[in-house]
């Protein structure tokens, strides 16, 4: 459900999540970007290592806020299965600097 993402860098950031494409999904961070997890800070590589790319990430997107930055998605992995998240952006020219994302 990609196509009702209006903000660029978000459907570049979904896209490479969707197809497993790590360096896709690292270009369209900033270099300094983070992230948190549940209202957590965590460690963007380590955690973006095992909670998307070695096991299989693929979001859902079933809605989308007005300026295309934040959204509610069925998050799916191998490990925890599936579930209801919503994931909020925070877009620094055409890149993202921070996403924060959790249980919806």
């Amino acid at each position: 459900m990609t196509a009702q993402l209006t903000a660029p860098a978000v459907a570049a950031l979904v896209a490479a999540i969707n197809s497993g494409d790590k360096s896709a999904f690292f270009a369209v961070l900033t270099d300094d970007a983070t992230m948190s997890d549940d209202g957590t800070d965590r460690d963007l590589s380590a955690w973006t290592e095992r909670e998307i790319f070695s096991s299989d990430g693929r979001i859902d997107v079933e809605s989308v806020s007005a300026d295309g930055r934040s959204l509610v998605a069925t998050y799916t992995n191998s490990t925890w299965g599936s579930m209801r998240t919503r994931w909020a952006f925070t877009v620094t020219g055409d890149r993202i600097s921070r996403f924060e994302t959790g249980q919806a």
